[in-house]
C-alpha cells in the first residue's frame, strides 16, 4: 500500500516554474509539495557561469532526450536537453535573461489568451527580478532574481554592435525595455558570481518555512484522478511508490516534455493515441502538439590573433578561474564568453523579431591547452541565425504507459517551406553583418561551413549542423488544453505552469518568460488580485 500524505498544493517539477509557485504559495501560509525528479544543484559547474561549457559537453543534470529522426534534418535525432536538477533548466541554461517583444504578448492576448497582453505581464516580470541598473517603469528593483550585465571584457562584441550599425540595424540600450529589437548586450541571471538559479532565488529561500517540504529523486507516475477532478499524484521516491493528495491543486511545472508526458499517462491527451498505448482516455485533448523551438546554426571564422577566452583556457589559468569563482565569486570564471545578441525583422510585415543573431568570440571546439602539453586550439569567432517564429509544428507521444520510458519527441522542423525561407534570409543578413569593416581586423577565414555560395550551401548546413536554442514549449498550449488561467481543459483542480503552456513561441530566450508565467500563475491560484496594469505599455 502506498503510503499517503495531504497538502494544499502538489507542485510536480522543481524547475522554473516549480521554484516560483513554491515561494508564492507557501508564503500565505500554505502547505506545499514540490518534487523534484533530479538531485542537488550544488555541482560546482552549475554554480559557476564558466562550468555550462561542461554541463552541455557532457549532458549532466539532463533527461537524455534525443529527439526522433528527422528527415528534413539529414536523418538527424537532434538533442532536446532539459534539466533533471533542483532548478530544472535555469540550473543548466546559458543564463540569458530576455523577455521578448511587447508584440508577442499582444498576439497572445489578440489569439485568445486573455490576461497575457503586454501591459498585463510586464509588472510580473518587474516583480520578479532586481535588475542591477535598478527600478524603472520597465525594470523591477526588488524581486528575488538577480540580473546584471554581461561581463566579457572581450572588445570583439563592440566591434559587432558596430557593424550592426554599418549593416542599418540600430543599437539597444535594453532588450528587456521598451524595444526587443537590435544589436545589444546580453544580461544574465548571475549574482555574486554564482549562476542565480530559480533554485536560488525563489526555492532556497523559502525552505525554511515549515509549510513547504521539497523532495528530491521523486519521479512522479500518475495524476490520481477521481472522474475529471485531479486529487493528488503518485510518485515514486528511495524505491517506494508513495502518493500526495492535494486538498487544492495540482501544479505541472515540468516542462514542455515532462508535463504533456506526466497528462497522458494519466488520460488526458489525445484519445486515439491513448488508446493505443494501451491507457483508458478520461478527457480528450491535443496534449503534445504544437511543439514549436527555436532552430540555428553556427557560421564561423579563424580570428587574427587570440581573444581573451582563448587565454583563459591555458590549464593553470581555467583552474585558478574555477577555483577563484567558487570559493570568491570573482575572476574569469564567472564571465560567461557570450556578451551580444541581436533580434532583428527580416520584414516589415512582421509585427515582432523573427531572427536572432547570437554572437561567439571563441572557436566552436574550444579546448584545455598548456604550452609543451598540448598546443592551443586554433581561435575563432561565429554568428548563429536563429528562426524565432517557425510555421512548422511537431509533438511529443509516448513511447509506453510506463512513466520511465522517455518520451517521443518529434520536432518537424522545416516542414512549411516558409521557415527555410526565413533562415535563407536571415542567414544573408548575418553574413552581411559579418562582412563589415569593423570586424576587418578580427576576420580570418571562413571556417565552417567550408563553402557558402548559394542559397543551396546555406540550407544543407543547416539541415546538416543546426539543433535548437533549447528554448521548446507549446505542447500544453493556452486555448488549445489549458484555459488563461492555465486550468487543464475540463479537469478540475489541475493546472499547467510553465513553457508548455505558452501558445506560441516568444522572440526571446524563454527562461525570463516562464518566470512572468509562473509569477502571474502564483496569483491566478491564491486569488490575489492581478497586479495593475502597466500604463507604460
Amino acid at each position: 500500500m502506498a503510503s499517503v500524505s495531504a497538502f494544499d498544493y502538489v507542485i510536480v517539477g522543481a524547475g522554473s516554474a516549480g521554484c516560483v509557485l513554491a515561494n508564492r504559495l507557501s508564503e500565505d501560509g500554505a502547505s506545499v509539495l514540490i518534487l523534484e525528479a533530479g538531485g542537488s544543484d550544488r555541482n560546482p559547474l552549475i554554480q559557476i557561469p564558466l562550468g555550462l561549457g561542461k554541463l552541455h559537453q557532457h549532458r549532466l543534470h539532463d533527461w537524455g532526450y534525443d529527439a526522433e529522426p528527422d528527415s528534413n534534418m539529414h536523418g538527424r535525432q537532434i538533442e532536446a536537453m532539459r534539466g533533471k536538477v533542483l532548478g530544472g533548466s535555469h540550473s543548466i541554461n546559458v543564463m540569458a535573461y530576455t523577455r521578448g517583444d511587447r508584440s508577442d504578448y499582444d498576439r497572445w492576448a489578440r489569439n485568445g489568451a486573455q490576461g497575457w497582453s503586454y501591459a498585463e505581464v510586464l509588472p510580473y516580470f518587474k516583480r520578479g527580478e532586481t535588475w542591477e541598473g535598478g527600478a524603472n517603469e520597465w525594470r523591477g528593483g526588488d524581486g528575488p532574481l538577480n540580473v546584471q550585465w554581461a561581463r566579457s571584457p572581450d572588445p570583439i562584441f563592440d566591434a559587432w554592435v558596430e557593424a550592426g550599425k554599418a549593416a542599418g540595424y540600430k543599437a539597444s540600450d535594453d532588450f528587456n525595455a521598451s524595444s526587443g529589437e537590435g544589436f545589444g548586450r546580453v544580461q544574465f541571471t548571475i549574482r555574486n558570481g554564482r549562476r542565480h538559479s530559480a533554485a536560488s532565488a525563489y526555492l532556497r529561500p523559502a525552505l525554511s518555512r515549515p509549510n513547504l517540504t521539497l523532495k528530491m529523486r521523486a519521479h512522479a507516475t500518475r495524476i490520481i484522478m477521481q472522474g475529471s477532478q485531479a486529487r493528488g499524484i503518485e510518485y515514486t521516491h528511495k524505491g517506494q511508490s508513495l502518493r500526495a493528495m492535494a486538498n487544492k491543486e495540482v501544479l505541472l511545472t515540468s516542462g514542455v516534455f515532462n508535463s504533456a508526458q506526466l497528462l497522458m499517462l494519466s488520460g488526458i491527451g489525445p484519445a486515439d493515441h491513448l488508446r493505443e498505448i494501451g491507457i483508458d482516455p478520461l478527457i480528450d485533448l491535443p496534449v503534445g502538439d504544437n511543439l514549436q523551438d527555436h532552430l540555428a546554426a553556427w557560421f564561423s571564422w579563424t580570428r587574427r590573433g587570440p581573444g581573451y577566452f582563448h587565454s583563459v583556457m591555458r590549464a593553470d589559468r581555467i583552474a585558478r578561474a574555477m577555483v577563484q569563482a567558487y570559493a570568491l565569486g570573482t575572476g574569469p570564471g564567472t564571465i560567461v564568453p557570450t556578451a551580444l545578441f541581436a533580434f532583428i525583422r527580416t520584414s516589415l510585415a512582421t509585427d515582432s523579431p523573427d531572427v536572432e543573431f547570437m554572437f561567439r568570440a571563441v572557436a566552436g571546439n574550444p579546448h584545455i591547452w598548456f604550452p609543451g602539453i598540448k598546443a592551443p586550439f586554433q581561435d575563432g569567432y561565429g554568428i548563429r541565425p536563429a528562426l524565432l517564429h517557425p510555421k512548422s509544428r511537431g509533438q511529443v507521444r509516448l513511447s509506453s504507459s510506463n512513466a520511465f520510458d522517455k518520451p517521443r519527441i518529434a520536432y518537424n522542423f522545416l516542414t512549411d517551406p516558409a521557415d527555410m525561407q526565413t533562415i535563407l534570409e536571415g542567414t544573408h543578413r548575418a553574413i552581411d553583418v559579418a562582412s563589415r569593416q569593423p570586424l576587418d581586423e578580427y576576420r580570418g577565414a571562413l571556417s565552417t561551413p567550408k563553402t557558402l555560395v548559394s542559397d543551396k550551401d546555406i540550407e544543407d548546413w543547416f539541415r546538416r549542423t543546426a539543433i535548437t536554442a533549447h528554448h521548446p514549449c507549446g505542447t500544453c498550449a493556452i486555448g488549445a488544453v489549458v484555459d488563461p488561467q492555465l486550468r487543464v481543459l475540463g479537469a478540475q483542480g489541475l493546472r499547467v505552469v510553465d513553457a508548455s503552456a505558452m501558445p506560441d513561441i516568444v522572440s526571446a530566450h524563454i527562461n525570463a518568460c516562464v518566470l512572468m508565467m509562473a509569477e502571474k500563475a502564483s496569483d491566478m491560484i491564491s486569488g490575489r488580485k492581478p497586479l495593475p496594469l502597466a500604463l507604460n505599455a
